[in-house]
């Protein structure tokens, strides 16, 4: 069973670590105790809490499609020339960056701060791990 500290739960949900600590006092996450003696969550029950917290607002424009990654956010950057644009979307905690023509920025209306969905399709999705299994 891994456990994170609750300074690096605090940092992998984006809140304080005097929130963590609440969490466990009231029962939100179950506290336990590292190698070293010091605070921690267990690994798996901080990923479900980390879902439960990652709601991002309804797809307006949801239509039928096999992406299962769609993230809904504001346009936060428009960088285009004649032929091609470079769009950026704040979606919660996550910056999105997608490069189209300058064509389909103007006949999606895209405009800093307008309501974009980003979907994502992707045959390769890299993992990677602070520590490789057997690291020390």
């Amino acid at each position: 069973m891994p456990t994170i500290r609750v300074s690096e739960a605090a940092r992998f949900l984006g809140v304080s670590d005097d929130t963590v600590r609440r969490w466990t006092e009231n029962g939100s996450l179950t506290p336990v105790k590292d190698d070293a003696g010091r605070l921690a969550v267990d690994g798996l029950e901080l990923a479900l809490h980390a879902q439960k917290l990652a709601q991002l607002p309804e797809d307006p424009h949801r239509a039928g499609s096999s992406a299962r990654n769609r993230f809904v956010g504001l346009v936060t950057g428009i960088t285009a020339d004649k032929v091609m644009a470079q769009v950026e979307l704040q979606c919660g905690p996550f910056r999105v960056v997608s490069l189209m023509s300058s064509e389909a920025v103007r006949e999606l209306g895209l405009e800093l701060g307008s309501v974009a969905t980003a979907v994502v399709k992707a045959t390769t999705v890299i993992i990677e791990t602070p520590h490789g299994k057997g690291s020390a």
